[in-house]
């Protein structure tokens, strides 16, 4: 029996040594692992012949599992670091690898609060996002469209209700599956390319510029889509048109002759003029 209890006091303390030459090794770079790894080795010292072989292997194992929590948590915060620091506002999954950054990984970031899922396969920092405007964010996931109605409409102060949702032309093969996300909502307006090639102008917002349908294009689109629109809104678009001086009737007239509308928008022309 005292055999036994000399061999299991040996273990201990050969096992002892072993975890403060693991310590040892992991302090220059790891210092929170160091303090971890004493915590739990200290209570074990002087006590070798009150402990039984079983829970030397298991406190073992625990140090193990513990050391390796630490090591993983320390990796993806210094990789995080290095992401704030080089990638945009918008960060792809594949960006994402290549700091090593897998899976497990993004979704502790996630849970953690220092990111964001934007969409699938596609994410923003916080603090980027708290800095950067939602037309900026629109502008990054969507360089191909155009604002157009309501969007337009509000940028050009025709009306002054804040729309709900982002209004933008987008080509026809555009795939639907760029929208599927939570914020900002927006609503797509597909057509032939040869259709988002003209009447295009810009709007300047604080951080970003967009592409915006200009003043005589737009009231083409909303002439063209005048029964999706709510009729107040229609009217009072009409009525800032007619009284824009920027307005020119000419670009109508040939906008609304490419977009097969011509008729329509001269006889309307016609009266409110």
């Amino acid at each position: 029996m005292k055999s036994e209890i000399n061999d299991s006091s040996v273990q201990l303390q050969q096992s002892i040594q072993k975890l403060n030459e693991l310590v040892a090794n992991l302090t220059a770079s790891f210092q929170p692992i160091t303090t971890i790894a004493k915590d739990i080795v200290k209570p074990f010292e002087g006590i070798a012949h009150k402990v039984p072989v079983e829970s030397i292997v298991s406190s073992g194992s625990r140090i193990a599992e513990q050391i390796q929590k630490e090591t993983q948590a320390l990796q993806t915060a210094d990789m995080y670091k290095n992401i704030t620091g080089t990638l945009g506002t918008l960060i792809r999954t594949m960006d994402l690898h290549q700091y090593g950054l897998y899976s497990r990984e993004i979704v502790e970031l996630i849970e953690n609060g220092k990111l964001e899922r934007v969409k699938q396969g596609l994410y923003r920092l916080p603090i980027q996002a708290e800095r950067d405007s939602e037309e900026k964010l629109i502008s990054q996931l969507y360089p191909d469209g155009v604002l157009t109605l309501m969007s337009a409409l509000y940028y050009y102060g025709y009306i002054d209700r804040l729309p709900m949702a982002w209004d933008i032309a987008v080509s026809r093969n555009t795939s639907k599956s760029r929208f599927n996300i939570d914020y900002p909502y927006v609503q797509p307006h597909y057509m032939e390319d040869a259709h988002l090639q003209y009447g295009v102008s810009t709007a300047v917002y604080s951080d970003c510029v967009l592409s915006i349908f200009d003043r005589d294009r737009l009231i083409c689109e909303c002439i063209k889509h005048e029964s999706k629109m709510e009729r107040e809104t229609f009217n009072k678009a009409i009525i800032s048109y007619i009284n824009d001086s920027q307005k020119n009737i000419t670009n109508l007239l040939d906008y609304a002759k490419r977009r097969n509308i011509h008729k329509k928008v001269r006889t309307r022309m016609e009266v409110w003029l």
